[in-house]
């Protein structure tokens, strides 16, 4: 399981005074040297100049390079490629996405914070181009009603990617599988009986462990006891829910 907390690409770090000290998404303070047709060379202390192509000045089109920056100007900017042997360092002044499409992978687990919810599920920004989707149905490892029970907008959020389909510029991920990856990662506090679990198992063993021997009760309404799913459907929203807390 790959557990992945988005670079920060708009963090300020400690200015770096080498080339070998500099890489991708790394911000950085520099002056402006020269000015070309191109783009324009930036002084950023690490003993070469780096060069900001034309394209890269800003997000939108730029004809001329003296309308965006000045000579002596101080500008921030940060690291696209690096390449120490050759003395080469390629910059720009837009700002870098934190998670770039080629970064995305199935599996992985990110921190993100949820900007729109709808009835069929709730977007989450992970600092990708565009936020992912979590579909109502990934909500919990219950069967969630109604989105706003689990989340609004604003709310910060573990999910795991299922899918990446950069061609249409869409993310699925799910809040469900991040929980369930994470409660089976805890320590394994049962005893081995040399069989292998699957994660749903494992995390529903460990909820049983947490919940205590009163967990398996008889249905108050029809007096018999529960269903198997119920019972792990109950069993994992209360541990879950007593993790948020």
């Amino acid at each position: 399981m790959t557990d992945v907390q988005a670079p920060a690409a708009g963090e300020a770090l400690p200015a770096p005074t080498r080339m070998e000290d500099l890489k991708p998404k790394m911000r950085l303070a520099g002056t402006v040297k020269k000015i070309e047709l191109f783009g324009a060379f930036i002084d950023v202390g690490v003993g070469r100049d780096g060069l900001v192509h034309i394209s890269a000045l800003r997000p939108e089109r730029v004809n001329n390079v003296a309308d965006v920056v000045k000579e002596g100007e101080s500008v921030t900017v940060w690291v696209r490629k690096v390449d120490p042997g050759n003395g080469r360092l390629d910059l720009t002044m837009i700002e870098p996405l934190a998670v770039e499409w080629n970064e995305l992978k199935s599996g992985q687990i990110y921190a993100g914070k949820v900007t729109k919810t709808e009835k069929f599920g709730a977007f989450v920004d992970i600092g990708a181009e565009r936020p992912g989707l979590v579909h109502i149905s990934e909500m919990a490892t219950y069967r969630v009603e109604d989105v706003s029970e689990v989340v609004k907008a604003g709310s910060e959020v573990r999910v795991k990617v299922l899918a990446v389909d950069s061609r249409k510029k869409q993310i699925k991920l799910s809040i469900k599988a991040a929980e369930l990856a994470e409660l089976a990662q805890e320590p394994e506090e049962v005893e081995d009986i040399g069989e292998e679990l699957t994660a749903m198992q494992l995390a529903f063993r460990k909820a049983q462990q947490k919940a205590g021997p009163g967990a398996l009760r008889l249905d108050e309404r029809r007096g018999r006891p529960q269903s198997q799913r119920r019972v792990q459907e109950d069993l994992l929203q209360r541990t879950l829910a007593n993790k948020r807390k």
